[in-house]
């Protein structure tokens, strides 16, 4: 198996985990305490629909929407990566650091953690923005 395309494979899984683990973190909070905004979930544990979400929560869904807007991102620009054959060496070290960069990202947005956060968002926009050159220099005759 091409090492680019492994480890396109082990990030996408990685990141799948990790948004996984958002969605329970949520969860955990909501049925630790039994509150629930949705009026249906609410009702389903006799309980009145609470006004507002739980802090955690609502950090969560912070957390979950910045994922949302650079995840899909860089599974594209990983797709055309292996495609194009850019610097097959450094697919490992992208991929992988955009991914420990979501992780720490996800942690500090949880934890109110800053500049931290916005330090891992830059490496993971930073991770992307190499990826570019990358793809485009792989594209070039």
């Amino acid at each position: 198996m091409d090492d680019a395309v492994y480890w396109y494979a082990m990030a996408a899984v990685l990141l799948f985990f990790k948004m996984l683990a958002i969605a329970a973190y949520q969860g955990y909070h909501r049925i630790g305490k039994m509150t629930f905004k949705a009026p249906e979930d609410a009702a389903f544990v006799g309980k009145q629909a609470a006004q507002e979400e739980l802090p955690q929560v609502k950090r969560a869904a912070w957390a979950w929407s910045n994922d949302v807007e650079n995840i899909p991102i860089f599974l594209g620009l990983g797709v055309a990566y292996v495609w194009v054959g850019a610097a097959p060496g450094l697919a490992a070290w992208l991929f992988m650091i955009f991914t420990a960069a979501r992780y720490m990202h996800t942690i500090c947005y949880l934890a109110a953690l800053q500049p931290w956060r916005t330090v891992g968002y830059a490496i993971g926009v930073l991770c992307m923005l190499a990826m570019c050159v990358l793809i485009l220099a792989g594209l070039s005759p």
